[in-house]
């Protein structure tokens, strides 16, 4: 499988408590909620395309619990086509402290996480979508596990909140696959990781 990231930030690189103002508080962050007034019906069309074409879905414990409270268990979500995927596809989450996952066909990866990712990826065809989970993409990019990144980069700038990359942290060239910009403003931006970039000495 091609381990794709499918990410929503702000111009700003936030990609915490998209969803509403209660999603993700963590750190005072108190502008939860700026993602659902600006997306536009290009990008929700986008998003049930990429959803509805993945084989399997890769979790880092918080996304999976916020996605597991909405999309797994409120009926008119479920009803949706990004619900319908993802509560009729098998769903791996990457965590040390979930042990009795209640949302239908999640397993959790222990263990050497790097290895069981590597083997999910050999196993069948398709796309492994990892939605946010910023921490976990952080660490999958760190650990060269990432083929591809669907951005979605919303025309707002947030100010306060946790960002899709750290001040620190591991340098990534990227070859732009694709960009699109949608009547709302969204850009839509497909990368592929292509190694270190190169510097001028």
């Amino acid at each position: 499988m091609r381990l794709t990231i499918t990410t929503n930030v702000s111009v700003d690189g936030v990609m915490q408590g998209l969803g509403g103002p209660d999603e993700d508080r963590r750190g005072g962050f108190d502008r939860g909620g700026w993602a659902p007034p600006l997306v536009d019906t290009e990008t929700g069309d986008y998003l049930d395309q990429v959803y509805g074409g993945a084989a399997a879905f890769l979790f880092g414990r918080r996304t999976y619990e916020i996605f597991a409270r909405s999309w797994g268990a409120m009926i008119d979500m479920a009803k949706m086509p990004i619900g319908v995927a993802l509560n009729s596809r098998p769903k791996y989450v990457a965590s040390t402290s979930l042990t009795d996952p209640e949302w239908a066909g999640t397993s959790v990866l222990t263990g050497d996480v790097a290895a069981a990712v590597r083997d999910l990826k050999a196993q069948q065809d398709g796309d492994l979508l990892v939605p946010g989970s910023g921490v976990l993409v952080r660490w999958l990019l760190a650990n060269g596990l990432v083929d591809q990144f669907d951005l979605l980069i919303y025309p707002v700038i947030l100010g306060q909140g946790t960002r899709l990359f750290p001040d620190t942290g591991p340098d990534t060239a990227l070859d732009l696959v694709s960009s699109r910009t949608t009547s709302g403003g969204l850009t839509i931006q497909t990368y592929r990781p292509l190694g270190r970039p190169e510097y001028v000495h």
